[in-house]
């Protein structure tokens, strides 16, 4: 699969929605995770990431403006012992109560679908990171209806085992911008991930829509020891 340059794809998408990469750091000790939103709505730009125990959670960033908190107020990442929950919905909740009964990442997913807001049936893009004993692992999962079709939902699991060096995959609920908008197509994308979370991090925030961008998490975590660090940058503050 031909590695895609992560800067040029963010660049040249003024719409890739919402987007989640996950893989591991050139220098192989770190488990790493980026989450951002992006919004053409007053109410989907009306949003900030903050902090919530291991995770973070979406909040309103003036709350006098909030207008339909369905699809937008949600945790985004949790982390349940060495897994590491990031989604762009409620689905995150269904993940962490899913796996914590035993059930598989795919399994808990079961349950769901894309989200409810036709025309456009956001899919719903998931990931779990698992660290545990020095060895490092990840899935992801998109929810999508049938080509628009709200009636059929396709599900696609992708999972990395033993994840190489410097390689990351990134999804995201949209092909582009558009009405309806139409979902992503295919396998996640191919892309390399650097040492330095800061630099990182920087190059994600340039790169988005400076018009749409609204939010952006990124996570570096040491696949060693289990600790972690983490950055949120928000456009509102």
């Amino acid at each position: 699969m031909e590695m895609k340059c992560l800067e040029k794809e963010l660049k040249e998408n003024s719409y890739p929605g919402r987007g989640i990469i996950i893989g591991r750091s050139q220098d192989g000790t770190k488990a790493v995770a980026a989450y951002f939103i992006m919004g053409r709505s007053e109410n989907s730009r009306n949003r900030i990431f903050v902090e919530d125990g291991e995770g973070i959670r979406t909040q309103a960033f003036d709350p006098s403006k909030l207008t339909d908190p369905s699809l937008i107020i949600y945790a985004p990442v949790r982390v349940l012992g060495n897994k590491t929950i990031v989604t762009n919905g409620d689905q995150t909740d269904t993940i962490y109560q899913g796996m914590d009964c035993q059930l598989t990442f795919e399994q808990s997913l079961r349950s769901r679908e894309f989200e409810p807001d036709g025309p456009n049936y956001t899919p719903r893009i998931s990931g779990i990171m698992h660290v545990e004993n020095g060895k490092y692992s990840y899935a992801m999962s998109i929810l999508k209806s049938n080509n628009g079709n709200p009636e059929s939902c396709n599900r696609f699991t992708f999972a990395y085992e033993n994840a190489p060096a410097g390689e990351g995959h990134f999804i995201h609920t949209y092909q582009c911008d558009g009405n309806p908008l139409p979902s992503f197509e295919g396998e996640p994308k191919l892309v390399a991930i650097p040492d330095d979370m800061e630099a990182f991090a920087a190059m994600l925030w340039a790169s988005l829509n400076e018009e749409n961008k609204v939010s952006l998490f990124v996570r570096y975590i040491d696949i060693a020891t289990g600790n972690y660090e983490s950055k949120i940058i928000n456009k509102n503050h």
